[in-house]
This record gives C-alpha cells, sequence and structure tokens, in this order.
C-alpha cells in the first residue's frame, strides 16, 4: 500500500487531486471517466464524487493499482 502524505495544516484532498497525484490517471479529464466506471473505491466503498474530500486515515483503491492511504 502506498501512502500519500497531505501538506501541514490540510485536513483533506478531493479525490479528483488525489487519482492525478498519484498517476491513477493519466489526465484530469479522464477521472470522471474512471469513476462512472465504478473503479474507485474510497475505505470500500464504491465512489463516483471527484469533488469528495479524502481525509487522513482514508484509504483508496482504484482498479488493477496498487491502494493509497492518505496520512
Amino acid at each position: 500500500m502506498r501512502t500519500i502524505e497531505l501538506r501541514s495544516g490540510e485536513e483533506s484532498i478531493r479525490l479528483g487531486q488525489l487519482l492525478k497525484l498519484v498517476d491513477a490517471v493519466p489526465s484530469g479529464a479522464q477521472v470522471k471517466d474512471v469513476l462512472a466506471a465504478g473503479e474507485v473505491r474510497v475505505n470500500g466503498e464504491v465512489e463516483d464524487r471527484r469533488g469528495r474530500q479524502v481525509h487522513r486515515g482514508d484509504v483508496v483503491s482504484v482498479t488493477d493499482q496498487e491502494d493509497v492511504q492518505v496520512s
């Protein structure tokens, strides 16, 4: 499992930003497609909102990619 640390003072990051940050999608335009296809889970639950706030301790899974934990 890969770990991504939020910057000091940040409490969360938007799911779409996180997916781009960890190279789960090649471009921001493809975030919507990956979410619509049901390929993204946050803490085991399918998520389709790119604006969802992901907090410390959350685990994001994308089909066929390494899980990412936010810390």
